[in-house]
This record gives structure tokens, C-alpha cells and sequence, in this order.
């Protein structure tokens, strides 16, 4: 016998459910969790990105164009 029909008689219907939390307490799931980390770097990157694009606007953008002065 396999180990997933091992697994799937021994817990019945709750088989292929997403039951299994981070802490008992917590009523967040281990998906729910891979999900927040996964849009979270997402959007930690978009940031960095308009971080950069910001900084090249500020330092040669605006200077080359002579909106300001970079002193």
C-alpha cells in the first residue's frame, strides 16, 4: 500500500484539506501563509523598483532636464 492511500484511510474525509495550522492559536493556515510571503516579496520588489526609478528621476532626470540642482 502506498503512502498516500495509507494517509487518505487513516484521515478520511478531512484528506486533501488544507487543515493544518502555523500555531494552534492562530487561525491561519500553512497556504494561507506561503500565500502572504509569496505577495509580500511580490510586492517588497514593486517597491525596490520605484525606489530605483525614483532615485534615477531625482539624481539625473530632473538635473539633465533643469528642474533642479543637485547640490
Amino acid at each position: 500500500m502506498g503512502e498516500a492511500k495509507r494517509r487518505k484511510t487513516t484521515m478520511g474525509e478531512k484528506y486533501g484539506q488544507d487543515t493544518t495550522r502555523i500555531l494552534p492559536w492562530v487561525p491561519i493556515s500553512k497556504t494561507q501563509a506561503e500565500k502572504f510571503v509569496t505577495w509580500s516579496t511580490r510586492f517588497t520588489w514593486i517597491g525596490i523598483g520605484g525606489l530605483v526609478a525614483a532615485w534615477v528621476i531625482v539624481r539625473f532626470i530632473g538635473p539633465a532636464f533643469g528642474w533642479w540642482q543637485v547640490v
